[in-house]
Order: C-alpha cells, then sequence, then structure tokens
C-alpha cells in the first residue's frame, strides 16, 4: 500500500516552491537593473560628480540592493549616468553643470523611471467608433457613374 502511495505522488523540488515575481497589487519590481557612473578624473566639468561618488555612492548601493552600480572613468570626456532597464532600453544623462543635489536628482529620476520609451500626451490621432455622418462615398452607388 505505502508503495503504490509513493509512486502516485511526485517529489517536490525546491525550485517549484518559488513564485513568480510580477508587478502587481502583491508585489513592485523595481524596473532598473543597472547604474553606470561614468567621469573623467582630471577635468572640471566632473568635479561635482567626484564629489558625489565620494560621498553618496556607498549610501546609495546600501538602499538599492537590486541594483548593480559600476563606476568607469571616461577619460577626456563628459560625466555621464546611465541606466539600464530589465526592458533592455538606457538612458544616458549627461552630468556637467549639476551641483551635487542635482546629480542626487538626476540618479533617483532614473531609479524611479521605467524604461518605457516617452509617449507624447500631445497631438494624439482622433480615432472615431462611429461611421461619418455622410457615410462612406463609393463611385458604385452613385447614379451616374464617373468619367474621365
Amino acid at each position: 500500500m505505502a508503495s503504490t502511495l509513493a509512486a502516485a505522488t511526485k517529489p517536490l523540488l525546491r525550485a517549484q516552491l518559488a513564485s513568480r515575481p510580477s508587478n502587481g497589487h502583491v508585489a513592485f519590481i523595481p524596473q532598473i537593473r543597472k547604474l553606470v557612473f561614468e567621469y573623467c578624473d582630471k577635468w572640471p566639468s566632473s568635479a561635482n560628480t567626484r564629489t558625489y561618488l565620494h560621498d553618496h555612492l556607498e549610501g546609495l548601493a546600501r538602499a538599492n540592493p537590486h541594483v548593480e552600480i559600476v563606476v568607469k572613468q571616461r577619460n577626456q570626456k563628459e560625466p555621464i549616468i546611465r541606466g539600464f532597464y530589465l526592458n533592455d532600453r538606457d538612458k544616458v544623462i549627461p552630468l556637467n553643470g549639476f551641483e551635487v543635489s542635482g546629480i542626487e536628482k538626476k540618479v533617483q529620476l532614473l531609479l524611479d523611471a521605467s524604461g518605457a520609451k516617452i509617449k507624447p500626451l500631445k497631438r494624439r490621432t482622433v480615432e472615431s467608433t462611429t461611421e461619418a455622418a455622410r457615410g462612406i462615398w463609393s463611385g458604385l452607388h452613385v447614379d451616374e457613374p464617373f468619367k474621365i
């Protein structure tokens, strides 16, 4: 009897017990997966970026453990930050001319963004659900056919 019961039930593997992630009312999955800071070690336009990295980077990494943070040196180039998202898109923001607080706001903007393409809210095409008032014109439904 015990052997027939054991044959009927399959063993549960640990991977089968894991729940599937989904964005919704139960769980929230941040869409950003990677932040890349690129700066020059010598240029004065990267001074505030270097200050931000020195003072705030560790706290940023601790607050966002789901984000991979990479710091790269880009010699002779302006500082930028790149955000890579789960939908295989990326956003690039130049950091030259920003104070440390402005850089912090731009980093937060990338962390909160979804990575989706920006869609304009204006100039939407008009789509009607009803027919036109005069109907659709057809050359087959006239008294005299059109002659060229």
